[in-house]
């Protein structure tokens, strides 16, 4: 081994004794499963909430009426601002009656993009505790102070905002809409409430929520304050079944981020397909329809009913089974791999240390009946 790897191979061998090391892993999905090595597993750490993403009757359609280039390799500002993308953002505002809409390569590139433009030095963002790290990095990218608060606490929010809002020229309070690993939901309403009174600008991630929420608009329309919100960012990549990401708000917001986000300036645009494929999806299957939308809510309450006697956080489709130690949690998904469940382990730094847990991921192509001998094998392995 090369000297010059020791530091990276020593920090390796401590993800390794933690329990912590990843690595990658060659699978084959296929409607609600997934195959590894062969074996078949109904899949539960998917993002795919409606289970868009492997439905063939959908991709066929879909294929009968697209005839343009796959992708356009060029940075949309260079030549590659095409109908397709242009298309998208136009159908966005007018759903969620915003002025301006900007498409990002991914929820990551649209929250660094975001944050580390709107948010510099002198300015300050006032974080959820448990959001994105593609906020934090974001925020610690632009230079702007971070003054995280508790996890969905706004009195200490609001505290933070009387003493620090007033030592800053600019000022953003941050926060997703439903967060991915507690499945939990912030306060909407209380955080406009906040933003209004500390001259603030709010910004959303809608990520998990946008597609079944509020007609499809996410959690902000469902609460009937996206209005209020000066800033919402959501991605195709989960609900939708495509890839991509965008953001919807003023005009003069959108207008800068074109002018200074390195994330959107300096990227080859995504593939022109998936911008078509999400457009397609988003017009006849999620803002025309709620079936999909409505099996999934019923699937999660039917999971949250049966999984009582845990520790669930929140009260959406992502199920948290906290269980703690890496190894327990580690243990319980080898269970369930054994029983024909693929749920992965969920932990640091994804989690806070000592709160490793299951994450059941829920989506419409699941069945309730594929759920029951889940219960049971979770019951056996408390």
């Amino acid at each position: 081994m090369k000297k010059q790897y020791e530091f990276y191979k020593s920090k390796l061998d401590e993800q390794k004794a933690s329990l912590n090391f990843r690595s990658l892993t060659v699978l084959e999905m296929s409607s609600k499963y997934i195959f590894q090595g062969g074996k078949k597993l109904l899949n539960l750490s998917s993002n795919d909430y409606l289970g868009i993403s492997t439905r063939e009757d959908i991709r066929r359609e879909f294929l009968k009426e697209y005839n343009l280039p796959i992708s356009i390799p060029s940075a949309r500002l260079l030549c590659a601002n095409t109908n397709s993308y242009t298309k998208l953002e136009n159908f966005l505002c007018e759903k969620f009656s915003k002025e301006a809409a900007l498409l990002f390569n991914s929820g990551y590139h649209a929250n660094v993009g975001i944050y580390s433009t709107l948010a510099k030095k002198g300015d300050v963002v006032f974080c959820d505790k448990l959001n994105h790290a593609s906020i934090i990095d974001g925020i610690r990218l632009g230079g702007a102070d971070l003054i995280p608060f508790k996890h969905v606490n706004y009195e200490d929010l609001e505290s933070k905002l009387k003493r620090y809002r007033n030592k800053y020229k600019n000022a953003i309070i941050s926060s997703e809409a439903l967060f991915s690993m507690d499945g939990d939901f912030c306060n909407i309403k209380k955080l406009v409430e906040l933003k209004q009174k500390y001259d603030a600008i709010l910004v959303v991630d809608e990520a998990h929520s946008f597609g079944v929420y509020g007609n499809g608009k996410g959690f902000c329309a469902q609460e009937g304050v996206t209005d209020k919100v000066d800033l919402i960012m959501a991605t195709f990549g989960k609900a939708v079944g495509s890839y991509g990401a965008f953001c919807v708000g003023d005009k003069i917001l959108i207008e800068y981020l074109i002018n200074f986000a390195r994330s959107f300036i300096f990227s080859t645009v995504f593939p022109q397909i998936s911008a078509e494929f999400a457009y397609f999806v988003l017009k006849n299957y999620i803002f025309s329809s709620d079936k999909l939308q409505n099996k999934l809510i019923n699937l999660k309450d039917y999971a949250h009913k049966n999984l009582s006697e845990f520790e669930i956080l929140g009260s959406s489709y992502i199920v948290p089974v906290v269980l703690g130690e890496n190894k327990k949690a580690l243990e319980a998904s080898k269970i369930l791999y054994d029983n024909g469940f693929y749920c992965l382990a969920i932990r640091y730094p994804t989690v806070a240390k000592n709160s490793a847990r299951l994450r059941i991921s829920l989506n419409s192509a699941i069945d309730f009946e594929d759920l029951d001998p889940l219960f049971d094998v979770l019951c056996r392995t408390k």
